[in-house]
């Protein structure tokens, strides 16, 4: 039986977060195919195609030996060291499916997801930028739930910080292709966030809560896929819906626009606005330098614009 296409199709924004990591996504795109033919002899699987989207994993559709649809989900090794393979799985153990798509298995040794496949994404269902932020919003309340007391996921305020260096890092090795004003503004919301963190507030949060990773689980429901896996305030998932969807913001006045989907964030979640609005700032920093480091699509311009003119 021919259980893995060949050649593995690998998406190109994929192979350009590999490129632009070095020696080390060199080597993980060279060993892909074999990688992916050890796990599908080890679980059973017959890996059909690749989807597009994602840019940090190699994932395909896959169907086990008992005819069950399945996800196949690689990831490439983390920049930092930070362990972002093992934050996704323990996210999927707390979420249980509920929220988050259902985790079927992993395998530490090549940091890979054998996930429960589910249907089309919001972004390929058509819908307009309101209804993917509700659709989100909604998700998100059922996806956060208090976590013990011992949970090792990293905190908001580690998140924050973190976020701080990132920028101050990207900024600088980039040449500096935004105003400090934007820096400086980034800088004291991430000090603000991180004070503002409190253990006894604190849910899972998903840490990537866009259109492109809540699909379709039937009955008028969706899931989350790609968690990355925090302790932190409510506040801090609604940054990525307040990050995205640029093109209705640059189309009018940009400052309200933005404000005005924080207070409808804010709101639609019980959430404090103010928070929104800062964390969806730093996101929208760290994720158009990211975007200027990493692709060359133009998106990150478009994030450091839309800061600009909220600065």
């Amino acid at each position: 039986m021919t259980r893995v296409p060949s050649p593995i199709t690998v998406p190109l924004l994929v192979r350009q977060r590999a490129a632009a990591m070095g020696a080390a996504g060199a080597e993980w795109l060279a060993s892909l195919p074999a990688t992916v033919d050890t796990l599908a002899q080890r679980w059973g699987l017959v890996v059909q195609h690749t989807f597009d989207g994602g840019t940090a994993a190699f994932v395909a559709a896959a169907t086990d030996d008992a005819g069950t649809t399945c996800v196949l989900k690689v990831f490439m090794p983390a920049e930092t060291g930070d362990d972002e393979f093992g934050r996704s799985v323990l996210a999927h153990q707390l979420a249980g499916g509920r929220g988050c798509a259902t985790l079927l298995a992993h395998d530490t040794s090549t940091s890979a997801l054998l996930l429960e496949r589910l249907g089309p994404n919001l972004a390929v269902l058509g819908l307009d930028v309101p209804d993917i932020l509700a659709a989100v919003c909604d998700t998100l309340v059922t996806f956060w739930r208090p976590l013990p007391d011992d949970c090792p996921l990293p905190t908001g305020a580690e998140k924050a910080a973190w976020l701080a260096r990132y920028v101050v890092h990207n900024w600088e090795a980039l040449g500096r292709p935004c105003d400090r004003r934007i820096i400086d503004r980034t800088l004291a919301y991430c000090d603000e966030r991180a004070a503002a963190f409190s253990d006894s507030t604190a849910v899972l949060v998903h840490g990537d809560a866009h259109g492109w990773n809540t699909v379709d689980a039937g009955d008028g429901a969706f899931k989350f896929v790609d968690p990355e896996g925090l302790r932190s305030e409510r506040a801090h998932d609604l940054s990525v819906p307040m990050r995205e969807y640029n093109a209705p913001l640059l189309a009018g006045d940009t400052a309200r626009l933005v404000r005005e989907r924080a207070e409808w964030l804010g709101h639609r979640c019980a959430v404090d606005p103010e928070a929104v609005w800062q964390w969806g700032f730093i996101e929208r920093v760290s994720t158009g330098l990211l975007n200027l480091r990493d692709f060359d699509n133009g998106d990150g311009t478009a994030f450091l614009e839309v800061a600009t003119r909220c600065c």
